[in-house]
């Protein structure tokens, strides 16, 4: 086993970690955050450095690298900001989708855009009376001719209100329940077809949230994405990818505050002495350090597995509960050596507080990844 990063790896790490620090200013990252504007001049930025869907095939836009490189990005822009890091990886949601199952026409049409920034897309999954149980859908496709009519609605979507197209799971046999899930693009201006922004998120306020409304919306069949009534089963490998991001971003922002902290412990006095001269600091950072390294590990096996073809759920979701449940308790310790000053907007630990607790909630709560993984344990 090698646990070395290659020298190419390494080198995107460091032009990620270069770019977030020069372009991630604290003062805009909490003006973004007050304001919960989209950060779209950085994100083209970002974009055209291709960072955005760098996994993409170089003929879509992006430098085919694997999913651990992109891994690796996140990491660093969530170290440097939870919440501009974070909302660099919301522009593209739901365009791998068309990625993996598209036509290629659909990749032509939507990937490139994407990936240069000009382009942002949503994936709208879940819906107000069901959330978690995607299993269960009131928006249904129904076929007519060459076209499909959607009607009903998706709540919690990321960029609903500034995304030019979204990928949307429909019920297109209502008899078969999940096994008769479709996956088809609407962009923003197919008639019948709303959007409304949620506003009050708690953190990660530079990603935009809203609601879907299709009234009698109509797409061509061309608008499919990959095969009929087999979208759910799309949906489920797209989210391992999603989850596996999502503890990406996770381990990037406790290392984010650790850094703070620990950086905040030699140089903050009490009693005459800097904090990290107490055992019960060094002991707190010592265990803030095990979590991140141990949590980092299992996102990069899980992103490793992908990147090797093998597509196991368990290893996702291991990967998403621990990051994000270890993130949490990470950054909570670093509020309590911030001691009042964490509690301020100045200190900026605050708002990796608020990022990061949506991390064991949106792409499949902490409870849903140990019942996906105690499925698993029990088939042997």
């Amino acid at each position: 086993m090698n646990f070395e990063l290659t020298q190419e790896q390494k080198a995107i790490k460091f032009a990620a970690k270069e770019f977030a620090e020069g372009e991630f200013q604290p003062e805009n990252a909490r003006e973004i955050d007050e304001k919960q504007e989209f950060p779209k001049a950085i994100y083209k930025k970002a974009a055209k450095l291709g960072f955005i869907g760098c996994y993409y095939d170089e003929q879509y836009g992006g430098q085919g690298l694997d999913l651990l490189e992109n891994v690796l990005i996140e990491e660093e822009f969530c170290r440097a900001d939870s919440t501009l890091g974070s909302a660099m990886f919301t522009g593209l949601f739901g365009s791998d989708l068309i990625l993996e199952y598209g036509t290629e026409e659909q990749k032509r049409k939507y990937l490139p855009k994407t990936a240069q920034g000009e382009w942002l897309s949503s994936g709208a999954f879940t819906e107000p009376a069901h959330g978690s149980d995607i299993t269960t859908l009131d928006t249904v496709a129904v076929q007519n001719g060459n076209e499909y009519v959607i009607n009903g609605g998706k709540t919690m979507i990321t960029n609903a209100t500034i995304a030019d197209y979204a990928v949307v799971l429909c019920q297109t046999d209502p008899k078969a329940r999940h096994r008769g899930q479709s996956l088809f693009i609407v962009t923003k201006e197919a008639p019948g077809f709303d959007s409304n922004e949620l506003h009050g998120k708690m953190g990660i306020r530079a990603s935009k949230l809203g609601e879907y409304a299709f009234s009698d919306v109509r797409v061509p069949k061309e608008a499919l994405v990959g095969k009929e009534n087999q979208g759910f089963y799309h949906f489920m490998e797209f989210i391992d990818v999603g989850r596996i991001n999502v503890a990406a971003q996770s381990i990037g922002m406790a290392q984010g505050a650790f850094d703070r902290a620990l950086k905040y412990a030699k140089e903050r006095q009490q009693f005459g002495r800097p904090l990290a001269d107490f055992q019960v600091i060094q002991h707190k950072l010592a265990d803030m350090a095990l979590d991140i390294e141990s949590a980092r590990l299992m996102v990069y096996k899980a992103a490793w597995h992908i990147d090797q073809g093998q597509s196991v759920p368990k290893w996702a979701c291991m990967a998403k509960t621990i990051a994000t449940t270890k993130a949490i308790e990470v950054i909570s310790e670093a509020m309590q050596i911030f001691g009042g000053y964490g509690y301020l907007a100045d200190y900026d630990i605050e708002r990796y507080y608020r990022d990061v607790r949506i991390s064991t909630i949106y792409e499949g709560t902490t409870e849903i990844q140990k019942n996906v993984i105690a499925r698993s344990l029990l088939k042997g």
